[in-house]
């Protein structure tokens, strides 16, 4: 797998409204742990849309691991123009400071939003360019990741298309493992 495109909740959609919750920390463990072996067998890029939550989250992670690991590229793709434009200060802060990191930045759409059909052709773009996905998605909870789950199910059909989720269960591994490590054993 050259190409991995990684996605998953908005923070809202997690009860997360801080960039400091202890969740996003066990979340980019999560996504570090899944990301590993992949690199280690030649993952070269990773696409995100740049949305809030689990693809800002990945970001970070991409440019952590970019220190051992160089070759490893971040693409943000966003559905549309502008996508940033309602959001509060420190999320467009945050955004732009990701953008300045990125290897590659560029729009499906070169318009501003118009309908949610961009999201649709987002996903389907996000799916045709790459080798697989990497999802933080739990089918017990609904959430916007269902949508690009649910095409590269179907798209996987067809293709030979890796999808590896993550859930809550995987999270709450970490979690376990964490504990362990800072127990006295």
């Amino acid at each position: 797998m050259k190409v991995l495109t990684i996605s998953g909740y908005k923070p809202f959609e997690l009860g997360i409204f801080k960039k400091d919750h202890p969740s996003v920390f066990i979340i980019k463990a999560a996504l570090k742990k899944s990301l590993l072996p992949l690199i280690e067998d030649g993952l070269e890029w990773i696409l995100i849309s740049g949305q809030l939550g689990v693809e800002m989250w990945a970001a970070e992670v991409v440019f952590d691991l970019q220190i051992e690991f160089p070759h490893l590229k971040l693409a943000v793709i966003t559905p549309f123009l502008d996508q940033e434009v309602s959001w509060n200060e420190a999320n467009k802060e945050w955004y732009e400071s990701i953008l300045a990191r990125a290897d590659y930045i560029d729009s499906v759409s070169k318009r501003g939003y118009e309908k949610p059909w961009q999201f649709r052709l987002k996903n389907q773009f996000f799916i045709e360019k790459s080798d697989g996905l990497l999802i933080l998605f739990d089918q017990e909870k609904e959430g916007s990741p269902k949508y690009l789950y649910e095409m590269a199910i179907q798209y996987q059909k067809k293709q030979s298309y890796s999808i590896e989720l993550i859930t809550f269960y995987d999270l709450q591994m970490i979690v376990e493992e964490e504990q362990y490590k800072q127990s006295d054993f």
